[in-house]
Protein backbone atom coordinates (compact mmCIF):
# COMPACT_ATOMS: atom_id res chain seq x y z
CA UNK A 1 0.00 0.00 0.00
CA UNK A 2 3.06 2.62 0.78
CA UNK A 3 3.65 2.66 -3.26
CA UNK A 4 -0.16 4.31 -3.55
CA UNK A 5 1.22 7.05 -1.19
CA UNK A 6 2.83 9.60 -3.24
CA UNK A 7 4.64 12.12 -1.35
CA UNK A 8 5.54 15.53 -3.20
CA UNK A 9 6.79 18.60 -2.37
CA UNK A 10 4.06 21.44 -2.11
CA UNK A 11 4.44 24.40 -4.08
CA UNK A 12 4.08 27.93 -2.58
CA UNK A 13 3.70 29.01 0.68
CA UNK A 14 1.74 27.12 3.26
CA UNK A 15 -0.17 28.35 6.46
CA UNK A 16 -1.62 26.28 9.26
CA UNK A 17 -4.33 28.19 11.17
CA UNK A 18 -6.10 27.27 14.59
CA UNK A 19 -7.87 29.06 16.96
CA UNK A 20 -7.46 32.50 15.42
CA UNK A 21 -4.06 32.67 15.16
CA UNK A 22 -1.81 31.46 12.62
CA UNK A 23 0.78 28.57 14.24
CA UNK A 24 2.89 27.82 11.16
CA UNK A 25 3.95 29.02 7.60
CA UNK A 26 5.90 26.80 5.91
CA UNK A 27 7.74 26.85 1.93
CA UNK A 28 8.72 23.41 2.29
CA UNK A 29 5.43 21.54 3.37
CA UNK A 30 5.06 17.90 1.75
CA UNK A 31 2.07 16.88 -0.31
CA UNK A 32 0.97 13.28 0.85
CA UNK A 33 -1.92 11.47 -1.39
CA UNK A 34 -3.06 8.46 -0.68
CA UNK A 35 -4.56 6.46 -3.59
CA UNK A 36 -7.65 9.03 -4.88
CA UNK A 37 -8.14 10.74 -1.58
CA UNK A 38 -7.29 14.34 -1.20
CA UNK A 39 -3.87 15.68 -0.81
CA UNK A 40 -3.04 16.04 3.06
CA UNK A 41 -0.39 19.06 3.71
CA UNK A 42 2.36 18.02 5.77
CA UNK A 43 4.41 20.70 8.08
CA UNK A 44 8.43 20.59 9.06
CA UNK A 45 8.14 20.29 12.49
CA UNK A 46 10.31 23.94 12.49
CA UNK A 47 7.84 25.57 10.49
CA UNK A 48 5.48 25.26 13.30
CA UNK A 49 4.97 26.76 16.26
CA UNK A 50 5.66 23.65 18.13
CA UNK A 51 5.18 26.09 21.99
CA UNK A 52 1.28 25.85 21.16
CA UNK A 53 0.75 22.43 20.78
CA UNK A 54 0.92 19.67 23.36
CA UNK A 55 1.71 15.56 23.14
CA UNK A 56 -1.77 14.04 23.58
CA UNK A 57 -2.00 10.53 25.02
CA UNK A 58 -3.60 9.20 21.93
CA UNK A 59 -1.15 6.99 19.25
CA UNK A 60 -2.69 5.35 16.25
CA UNK A 61 -0.78 2.69 14.43
CA UNK A 62 -1.08 2.72 10.00
CA UNK A 63 0.24 -0.25 8.75
CA UNK A 64 1.25 1.77 5.84
CA UNK A 65 2.65 4.75 7.20
CA UNK A 66 3.70 3.43 11.13
CA UNK A 67 3.23 4.37 14.59
CA UNK A 68 1.28 8.04 14.79
CA UNK A 69 1.72 10.14 17.81
CA UNK A 70 -0.64 12.62 18.23
CA UNK A 71 -0.92 16.45 19.70
CA UNK A 72 -3.63 19.07 20.68
CA UNK A 73 -3.64 22.87 19.97
CA UNK A 74 -3.58 25.07 22.68
CA UNK A 75 -5.31 28.43 22.10
CA UNK A 76 -6.38 31.52 24.37
CA UNK A 77 -9.91 30.05 24.88
CA UNK A 78 -9.74 26.42 24.17
CA UNK A 79 -8.08 22.96 23.43
CA UNK A 80 -8.56 21.67 20.54
CA UNK A 81 -7.66 17.87 21.27
CA UNK A 82 -5.66 15.91 18.95
CA UNK A 83 -5.74 18.10 16.03
CA UNK A 84 -2.51 17.01 14.33
CA UNK A 85 -0.06 14.19 13.89
CA UNK A 86 3.55 13.19 13.53
CA UNK A 87 5.37 9.85 12.24
CA UNK A 88 8.19 9.82 14.65
CA UNK A 89 9.53 6.75 12.61
CA UNK A 90 7.19 6.32 9.58
CA UNK A 91 8.31 3.26 7.68
CA UNK A 92 11.17 3.13 5.71
CA UNK A 93 9.42 3.70 2.19
CA UNK A 94 8.13 7.25 3.67
CA UNK A 95 10.85 8.68 5.68
CA UNK A 96 10.18 12.00 4.31
CA UNK A 97 7.25 11.89 6.70
CA UNK A 98 9.70 12.36 9.58
CA UNK A 99 10.07 15.38 11.78
CA UNK A 100 6.58 16.64 9.26
CA UNK A 101 3.22 17.44 11.16
CA UNK A 102 -0.36 17.42 9.92
CA UNK A 103 -3.41 18.73 10.88
CA UNK A 104 -6.89 17.19 10.94
CA UNK A 105 -9.17 19.64 8.44
CA UNK A 106 -12.18 19.95 10.91
CA UNK A 107 -9.83 21.24 13.57
CA UNK A 108 -7.22 23.71 12.09
CA UNK A 109 -7.34 25.69 9.11
CA UNK A 110 -4.31 24.64 6.04
CA UNK A 111 -4.23 27.14 3.02
CA UNK A 112 -1.80 28.14 0.52
CA UNK A 113 -1.22 31.56 0.72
Amino acid sequence: MSDQIKIRPAEGKWTIRAGGAVLGESLNALSVVEGDNPAVIYFPKDDVAMAFLDKSETVTTCPYRGEARHYSIQTKSTVIEDAGWIFDAPVEDLSALKDHIAFYADKATVECT
